[in-house]
């Protein structure tokens, strides 16, 4: 007999196997892609109601009709997808970082949906840096976002993370940047 799939995800994590890894092991063993992924997301300790939610969220797309040897491909998809991510807690001053970054968002006008994609993915890994330095480098759209709410608002958001105990080095010339194009967007008309 069989250990319960979450003990063999465990196993298989504890092995140094990816998540998505895991899964594919789990998913031709069993044939069963939903309780293969479940188990994986359990064997990460993501609870099983935020679990349930995520794999809901893909289970007709991915889980519902698996194809025979396309297992570690589906693992890739609900990894890429976040399915195994693994949130984090934050702190108060980081989840005025994110509000800051949603705010942002708004601002920009026009965010590509994979872009927000991988910024919600962050949020909950609790990669603020990540996605600082990815909205940074994003120029907002001048005919449907707002320019100067957006630059001003990174800026916040950037000194809020240069506070933080050991910031990353590349928010100092970011945050910088983020001035540079605040301060060109007030001053136009």
């Amino acid at each position: 007999m069989l250990p319960p799939l979450p003990t063999l995800a465990r196993h298989a994590l504890n092995r140094g196997l990816t998540p998505a890894e895991a899964y594919a092991v789990l998913a031709r063993r069993t044939g069963e892609p939903l309780p293969a992924a479940r188990a994986v997301c359990l064997a990460l300790s993501i609870p099983l109601a935020e679990a349930t939610i995520r794999l809901n969220d893909c289970y007709e797309a991915l889980l519902a009709d698996p194809r025979p040897g396309a297992e570690a491909d589906t693992g890739e998809l609900l990894e890429a997808l976040g399915v195994f991510d693994l949130p984090t807690t934050l702190t108060p001053t980081e989840h005025a970082v994110v509000d800051l970054f949603l705010t942002a968002i708004d601002a920009h006008g026009a965010l590509r949906a994979g872009h927000r994609h991988g910024l919600a993915r962050w949020f909950t890994t609790g990669n603020l840096t990540a996605a600082y330095l990815s909205l940074a480098a994003t120029h907002p759209r001048p005919t449907t976002g707002d320019p100067a709410q957006y630059w001003t608002t990174l800026v916040r958001a950037g000194e809020l993370l240069a506070t933080s105990p050991d910031p990353d080095p590349r928010i100092t010339y970011a945050l910088t940047t983020c001035r540079t194009h605040a301060t060109a967007h007030a001053t136009t008309p």
